[in-house]
């Protein structure tokens, strides 16, 4: 999609965020540090931005208050490659927060090369950018939904996907994968050693099938103020996500060489952290204006460029929405072995799914 790169990024939209309270995830560097500038300057209540270590975080604060004056920023721990690690975090939420307007879910990794597991025993790259946000959303799933109904308004769950996701090309093993099977497959050794290159373009559609698949199951805004779900494509921005290309591991790895070269040539004309993180603000505050209607249109949508635009057409084929409705079961699964409260969050909060 190189004609992407060639348009101006839309201006960032501001709004007035008192008595809101902000979190936002790898926050300390990329588009996740300029999105929190942004909403500093917006006088939120509060502003979590979290970090992979203290230093990282209290760094990040420092200077974040030091540009905008803002005094209101706490700098939160949490390694998503740590299931106990997200735990811990959902649980001091749950503990100190009395409300959660805005979660904006960032961080993520771009692993290539050799195969590389968590301690959880996942795929890194898969449960850094799915399996431990999509559990930090159920976990604070009920704060969310309690905020909304003791305020009347409609909270955010915003999750970074990218124009990646267009170019996911899941193979029939995964798609086709036998029942509760599907995240087994995608996460293991003998699947993700197939390509050198990795596969972060279909982390990145899973970031959209689990929205979708949320907002589905969450009462639809023209019943009650309930949560918008919202994944955004910030574009191809200077960041040090793609650290992974310059591993010394694979250094000599001719795909990744080639692949090396090419993301070189196209950091030149890339998107810088700040255009990039416009799209985050604007997933977390886009047509917020129009009331219940903006959120309406918002819900489970994609939004690219500050615009509500289609996903990709395998999401929207018959074939996609029998893929996302799999996996979102596999995930209930799944988390509910991390954590036991997911199933019972699904079964309190959630209703059958809906169109």
């Amino acid at each position: 999609m190189p004609e992407e790169w060639e348009r101006p990024m839309p201006p960032v939209i501001t709004a007035d965020l008192t008595g809101k309270t902000v979190i936002v995830t790898g926050a300390n560097v990329g588009i996740g540090f300029e999105a929190a500038k942004h909403f500093a300057r917006m006088n939120p209540e509060k502003l979590i931005i979290v970090c992979r270590s203290k230093e990282k975080g209290d760094e990040a604060k420092r200077v974040i208050q030091e540009e905008t004056k803002f005094p209101r920023i706490e700098a939160w721990i949490m390694e998503l490659s740590d299931f106990s690690s997200v735990k811990a975090f959902a649980d001091r939420a749950e503990k100190e927060l009395e409300r959660i307007d805005y979660l904006v879910e960032n961080a993520g990794v771009a692993n290539t090369g050799k195969y590389k597991a968590t301690k959880d025993g996942w795929e890194d790259t898969f449960q850094v950018n799915n399996l431990a946000p999509t559990l930090l959303a159920f976990l604070l799933l009920p704060k969310m939904l309690q905020t909304a109904k003791k305020h009347g308004t409609y909270p955010r769950l915003v999750v970074v996907s990218s124009h990646t996701h267009y170019w996911s090309t899941l193979e029939k093993e995964v798609v086709d994968a036998p029942k509760g099977k599907i995240l087994e497959t995608f996460s293991s050794e003998n699947y993700w050693s197939k390509t050198t290159s990795g596969r972060y373009q279909d982390t990145k559609l899973f970031n959209v099938l689990f929205i979708r698949a949320l907002a589905s199951r969450l009462p639809p805004p023209s019943q009650s103020p309930t949560i918008t779900t919202v994944a955004v494509n910030p574009s191809f921005c200077l960041s040090s996500l793609r650290r992974g290309y310059h591993d010394p591991s694979v250094a000599s790895d001719e795909s990744i060489i080639k692949m090396r070269e090419t993301f070189d040539e196209m950091e030149k004309t890339a998107f810088t952290g700040e255009e990039g993180s416009r799209q985050l603000v604007y997933g977390a505050i886009g047509l917020r204006d129009e009331g219940k209607e903006g959120e309406e249109k918002m819900t489970g949508g994609y939004v690219s460029f500050s615009n509500l635009v289609e996903t990709s057409d395998f999401v929207l084929s018959e074939e996609g929405r029998k893929f996302e409705d799999r996996v979102w079961d596999e995930c209930i699964e799944v988390l509910s072995q991390v954590d036991g409260r997911v199933e019972k969050i699904v079964a309190e909060y959630l209703i059958p799914k809906h169109n």
